[in-house]
């Protein structure tokens, strides 16, 4: 059956988003992100220009991606359903801003990977605005490291969405090139 063109990309990652500044911040959960590029790193964020979150983008030219787990699904949709403009987000019980090493915004400390970035350019792509983002620094839960400073993504209880649906990832089924290594 065909469908009409739409969204049908999943599941997608619901991060918060933090921007502004310490003393003005917000959060904004969006599942319109990704990774753009490798080298230099580079991701998006894709924001409506109605809310309240991409006024404090495009004034700073800076935001930090939260990852979301299974902890904080509840707190990543509130942030996702209330307006910056009424509601003080870090006043949330279980969310605590913390100062980011590169960037103005602030990070969320509960969120076991913080992604800072700098906005390079931005493209009006219709409903919302794209903000194209050199990653400037990668912000690491130590629990989530074993005692070589491996990292232990699967540790986390990353959170994804699905059709309006949130989810925690579950077992790993293989790895990358596992599809033709020798035996």
């Amino acid at each position: 059956m065909t469908w009409k063109a739409g969204t049908m990309l999943y599941p997608l990652p619901p991060v918060m988003v933090s921007c502004g500044t310490m003393e003005k911040s917000n959060i904004i959960t969006v599942a319109w992100t990704g990774t753009v590029n490798s080298e230099p790193p580079m991701t998006y964020v894709s924001v409506r220009p109605e809310r309240y979150s991409y006024g404090l983008i495009k004034e700073t030219g800076e935001f930090v991606i939260n990852l979301t787990t299974d902890r904080l699904v509840w707190n990543a949709d509130f942030c996702g359903v209330k307006s910056g403009r009424d509601v003080d987000k870090f006043a949330l019980p279980g969310l605590t801003a913390i100062a980011a090493s590169e960037v103005s915004a602030p990070m969320i400390e509960e969120s076991p990977v913080n992604i800072e970035c700098r906005v390079e350019r931005s493209m009006l792509l219709g409903s919302h605005e794209m903000f194209l983002a050199k990653i400037i620094a990668v912000n690491v839960s130590e629990k989530l490291l074993d005692a070589k400073g491996v990292l232990h993504l699967e540790k986390a209880g990353l959170a994804a969405t699905a059709h309006g649906k949130y989810f925690t990832l579950g077992r790993q089924v293989g790895s990358f090139g596992y599809s033709v290594k020798k035996r």
